[in-house]
């Protein structure tokens, strides 16, 4: 059975739930700031395997918590997936979950994947890596983030607005690693070597590489492998001008964020629930968000997309990406100090 998909609004929020608040045995009702079609696939496999049907809400985190807040302890809400460290963080500190005791989510889940008590857990993995011209830049130049706060590439930068919580997660590692004074001299050394303010998404940065407009960008891997993949001819030939890079090798490894999941506070079919996180760390899901969205999985072992595999084996920093979370306040604050628009 397909998933029941429903697009959340505003104006729902306000008017109540969409799903009936009882629960029964062989449902569970997720509410989702996915939007990847792939994410049907994962649905529909959980059903096929435990005969429960999945019922699926879709908005942007900001507003799915605001409506678990608003349903109070009747909200139907079994589930919350969201992407980034920073989104949890958000959902975490307004207490939309509950913590979770699994020992299959122990063994397969890394420890520095998910929340330390349990409130949720990372099933998929989104590096932040840099990507280069060909022709204008020498890749053994840069060997980490903090290259690119150096001089010598004045005007060579494009990158995403502050307000993007990638970018936000980006700098409380930085935070995480040098402390607060030397992250903001990073950042607002990117800030000196852009080439333009912000604009647009990390598609948009990456094809700012291609065409010229600057040498360097930083975007998630997957934003460049759907570029190499696209059916359109114009775009795969932008991508082939453009290569990445993942920094760091040499000490704390590539930034990495997570999408993930957990269970919501109140949450009536909680029997449910745990077993479809449980069966997000499954070798079958796993594989799933990797070929779907070309997301690397959090599980050592599972078959990759082709693009992914080439790349081969790197380091990753294992900072608990919990850490991404408690660190956003900050590095919100850091932005606005040093103008990143």
């Amino acid at each position: 059975m397909k998933p029941t998909r429903l697009a959340a609004s505003m104006a729902a929020v306000v008017a109540g739930s969409a799903f009936a608040t009882s629960a029964l045995a062989d449902e569970i009702n997720v509410y989702s700031a996915r939007h990847y079609d792939s994410d049907d696939t994962l649905y529909e496999a959980f059903t096929d395997e435990t005969g429960i049907d999945v019922n699926v809400l879709e908005g942007d985190s900001d507003q799915l918590i605001e409506r678990i807040q608003r349903e109070g302890v009747a909200s139907p809400a079994d589930v919350m997936i969201t992407v980034d460290a920073g989104r949890l963080w958000r959902a975490e500190d307004e207490g939309i979950f509950q913590s979770v005791e699994s020992d299959v989510l122990d063994e397969r889940v890394p420890e520095s994947m998910s929340h330390p008590d349990g409130l949720w857990f990372g099933f998929s993995q989104r590096a932040r890596a840099i990507l280069y011209n060909r022709e204008a830049v020498d890749p053994s130049d840069i060997q980490s983030y903090e290259d690119l706060a150096d001089d010598r590439f004045e005007g060579d930068i494009c990158i995403r607005s502050s307000n993007n919580i990638y970018n936000q997660s980006l700098l409380a590692s930085m935070i995480a690693e040098h402390g607060e004074e030397e992250a903001e001299e990073w950042a607002q050394g990117i800030v000196d070597n852009m080439a333009r303010d912000p604009e647009g998404g990390d598609t948009d940065q990456i094809l700012g590489v291609a065409s010229g407009e600057c040498d360097l960008a930083v975007a998630n891997h997957y934003y460049y492998v759907r570029l190499l993949k696209s059916d359109d001819d114009a775009e795969r030939e932008a991508a082939r001008k453009v290569g990445i890079i993942f920094p760091n090798q040499d000490g704390r490894g590539t930034h990495v964020n997570v999408g993930g999941a957990g269970v919501v506070k109140d949450a009536p079919n909680r029997e449910n629930a745990v077993r479809f996180l449980e069966f997000l760390a499954s070798d079958t899901a796993q594989e799933i968000f990797a070929s779907g969205n070309n997301e690397f999985p959090v599980v050592d072992g599972i078959h990759k997309d082709p693009v992914l595999e080439s790349w081969g084996a790197f380091k990753k920093d294992d900072v608990n990406v919990s850490v991404l979370g408690e660190n956003n306040p900050e590095a919100v604050r850091i932005f606005d100090r040093v103008g990143w628009r």
